[in-house]
Formats: structure tokens, C-alpha cells, sequence
């Protein structure tokens, strides 16, 4: 893999997530108050063929995620993540036909997901109902990655 497809990736995926949560955490941390909510991916958990600089980007939201609950829990802010599986997206359109059959043999619902399956885990997340949940990772896959 060449040096430039690793640091765009990893920059895309993982420094965007540091970046972003370095800009919200004052504010949360002086209003004693917040959820933040990552988007990793079941590649982050289980890793991928031909995919090492992508699956360690997601790895690493996770990593941060985690260390960040940690850092932030006594202040009353919250950090979670959702794990994606295959969803429904522009990406997955235009994988061969087979690729898509082999996914939904190896996810137990047999669908792709909806963006709309992601979204309701994020608002459910940031939510009063989810008001003691932090550092946890919810996989949104269908049953992929049990």
C-alpha cells in the first residue's frame, strides 16, 4: 500500500474524528452535559480483506471513543460509537453482484441495512433513554458480527 493511501485514509477517518471532538468538548465539558456519538464500522471490529488502512482507522475511532468516555465521563458528557455493517449506501450500489450476495449469506437479518437504521441508533445515543451508556460500541449490521 503506498504511503499516500495510508495518511488519506487515516486522516479522512480517524484525525477527522479528533478534530471534531476536540472542537465540541469544551463547550460539553463546561455545560457538565453532552453526548457524542462516533461512526466507526464492523471493519473496525473484524477487519477486512485489502482493507488494513480502513480497518485500523475505524479501529482507532474506537480506541479514541473509549479513552474519551474515560476523560470525560466525570464531567456528565457521554462518547459512543455505532459499527455500521453493510448498509445501503452509494458504495454499496456499485459492488459486483456477488459481493453483495456474499454479505447478505454472512448477515443474519439477510438485508442491507438503511441509512435510517444508523441514524435511529445515533438519536437513540444521544438521547435521555441512553443517559447512562458510555464507551460502548453498538453494532447496526444486521447480525453480521456476532
Amino acid at each position: 500500500m503506498p504511503d499516500d493511501d495510508w495518511r488519506t485514509v487515516i486522516e479522512t477517518n480517524l484525525s477527522s474524528v479528533f478534530y471534531t471532538c476536540r472542537a465540541v468538548c469544551r463547550p460539553m465539558m463546561r455545560k457538565r452535559s453532552g453526548a457524542i456519538v462516533n461512526v466507526s464500522s464492523i471493519v473496525g471490529i473484524h477487519g477486512n480483506w485489502g482493507q488494513t488502512n480502513y480497518a485500523a482507522s475505524k479501529a482507532g475511532i474506537i480506541g479514541f471513543t473509549k479513552a474519551l468516555a474515560r476523560e470525560l465521563g466525570s464531567r456528565g458528557v457521554r462518547a459512543n460509537v455505532v459499527a455500521p455493517g453493510y448498509i445501503r449506501t452509494q458504495l454499496t450500489e456499485v459492488l459486483p453482484e456477488e459481493a453483495t450476495e456474499t454479505m447478505l449469506r454472512n448477515t443474519p437479518l439477510g438485508r442491507l441495512g438503511d441509512p435510517k437504521d444508523v441514524a435511529g441508533a445515533v438519536r437513540f445515543l444521544c438521547s435521555d433513554e441512553a443517559s447512562f451508556i458510555t464507551g460502548d460500541v453498538l453494532l447496526v449490521d444486521g447480525g453480521l458480527g456476532m
